[in-house]
């Protein structure tokens, strides 16, 4: 079953329970941590996952490394707050709000998961980053939206697409170069060699487990590209020609998915699927997530 059948299936079942806004919570959790990283250090640490104190006892370690910071503290952090922020809200926008939630928390369940199953294997207690979790929400807002342009360090103007390639080269950059561990160890001798071979296994497991939700939204769906600007503009243009009946004392508008109506809520939009065989109506948390009516 193809990942984009599964989740259009539990999102009919469970899409009433996805955070809304989740992204704001996210960097709450961050502002969380700079400010306990900043007054109290020492109660910084027990947030972070380590799977070694996890194993004594420190369970909560499994949760709380969500709100360590995704980078150092400097100048710069109110930029990275914003940035974040477009991009979470505009993939919620796109996705809808329980695409959006599996994509994050898949993200962070992959991320807890294997940190742990690398310590019970070599031994070796990596600690996960939120950084990556921000680098995965950056991969997917660069497939769905390539040629929207930023300004690297605010000066240069730069399509994200560019970008998104770059960090792809480096994190590949990243998985050739912890080879070079051998070297560091060669002199301890097998023992040495032997765990070197462990900590190189265990990094790159961590490298490719950190993007591994984009991996399995990407390459699972395979709809990615629906969300792309031409794209939406194209099924737009057609939706917006198309009217709807609106019979004598009901609803105009009615979503094929959850049933909700312009009557649930005056925010809700409503537009046509070109791509389903009849005239179904989605809701903005449905149109572009749907399975499409044959």
């Amino acid at each position: 079953m193809r990942v984009n059948n599964f989740l259009a299936k539990m999102e009919k079942k469970y899409g009433r329970y996805a955070v809304r806004n989740l992204i704001v919570y996210l960097l709450a959790a961050y502002a969380v941590g700079y400010v306990l990283q900043l007054v109290a250090p020492t109660a910084y640490t027990y947030l972070e996952l380590s799977p070694a104190l996890v194993m004594r006892g420190q369970i909560w370690r499994l949760v709380t490394w969500v709100c360590t910071v995704p980078e150092s503290f400097n100048f710069f952090i109110l930029f990275m707050f914003m940035f974040q922020y477009f991009i979470g809200s505009s993939l919620e926008r796109y996705w809808g709000s329980f695409r959006y939630n599996c994509y994050i928390f898949s993200g962070i369940f992959f991320m807890t998961i294997s940190s742990m199953i690398v310590y019970w294997i070599t031994g070796i207690s990596m600690t996960p980053s939120t950084y990556y979790i921000n680098m995965a929400s950056f991969l997917a807002f660069a497939v769905c939206f390539p040629d929207v342009q930023v300004y690297f360090m605010m000066v240069i103007p730069i399509k994200i697409k560019w970008l998104a390639i770059i960090d792809a080269i480096y994190m590949a950059y990243e998985f050739i170069a912890v080879g070079q561990y051998r070297n560091l160890y060669a002199a301890y001798g097998a023992a040495g060699a032997a765990y070197a071979s462990q900590l190189i296994w265990a990094t790159r497991v961590s490298i490719i487990v950190s993007v591994l939700n984009f991996i399995l939204f990407y390459f699972g769906t395979r709809n990615m590209k629906r969300f792309a600007p031409k794209e939406v503009h194209r099924r737009y243009a057609y939706k917006k020609n198309v009217k709807a009946a609106s019979p004598a004392g009901g609803t105009k508008h009615k979503c094929a998915i959850c049933g909700r109506t312009e009557k649930d809520g005056d925010n809700l939009v409503f537009r046509y699927c070109s791509k389903c065989n009849g005239n179904y109506e989605f809701c903005q948390d449905h149109l572009y997530t749907h399975k499409h009516f044959e």
